[in-house]
């Protein structure tokens, strides 16, 4: 009997033998993997921290950056870029000032054809007012009545009708002439432009006045310098 077997016991409950099991901690080797597993992660977070500081720091992160450089290649871009210049202008001036930064030039009144309609029940206003206007240096072309779609409709002093590109061209300089004028565009292709007289309507703005519109509209004060440093383009 061994010495390991308590008193009264024997038989199958008999302890023989010179080796005896060893008692080992449960639960140790999975501690170890799990803080092995945290270092990692750790030391990955602490590495992508890093980097992201040096990307920061060295301007790669920067999306003010990245804006200013698109603005950059925008400036650099050829002046006028895709956009073709207004009808009623000089295409070879345009070209000029957009390379020094300046707004492209309005047409003149000699290069601007207006079609004067009368929309009211009183007549006379269309051939008056034409014939003032071509006082005025504009060039006249059709004068009469107003059709269905503006007969006895146009609540207003008047509407200044043309073409899309006449929006940022003959369209304001017309409106010079005209006060409380509504300015509208349709889908035509010619470089005239339509005065439509509406009920309001009392007479042409004087022309003093309306010089002086105009000598402010075609010389435009000069865009203000940043104080950052930044192009202005």
């Amino acid at each position: 009997m061994s010495m390991l077997t308590p008193p009264g016991m024997g038989g199958k409950y008999r302890i023989t033998g010179d080796k005896y099991p060893r008692m080992r901690r449960t639960g140790g080797r999975r501690r170890i993997v799990l803080a092995v597993i945290a270092s990692a992660a750790a030391l990955g977070l602490i590495g992508w921290g890093t980097l992201q500081l040096i990307h920061v720091f060295s301007g790669g992160g920067d999306t003010s950056s990245a804006v200013a450089g698109r603005a950059a290649s925008d400036c650099d871009r050829e002046p006028g870029g895709p956009h073709r210049p207004a009808r009623g202008t000089d295409p070879g001036a345009a070209r000029e000032a957009g390379r020094e930064g300046r707004p492209a030039p309005l047409p003149k009144p000699g290069q601007i054809t207006v079609n004067v309609f009368n929309a009211t029940p009183r007549g006379g206003l269309a051939k008056g007012t034409a014939d003032e206007l071509k006082k005025r240096g504009f060039a006249i072309g059709e004068v009469g009545n107003a059709t269905k779609e503006f007969d006895k409709k146009v609540k207003g002093t008047g509407i200044l009708l043309g073409a899309r590109t006449a929006a940022t061209a003959a369209l304001p300089v017309l409106g010079t002439q005209l006060a409380g004028a509504e300015l509208r565009t349709d889908g035509r292709d010619g470089d005239e432009v339509d005065l439509i007289i509406g009920e309001k309507f009392k007479d042409l703005v004087k022309k003093e006045d309306a010089d002086k519109a105009l000598a402010t509209l075609t010389r435009p004060e000069p865009t203000p310098q940043p104080s950052n440093g930044e192009k202005n383009c």
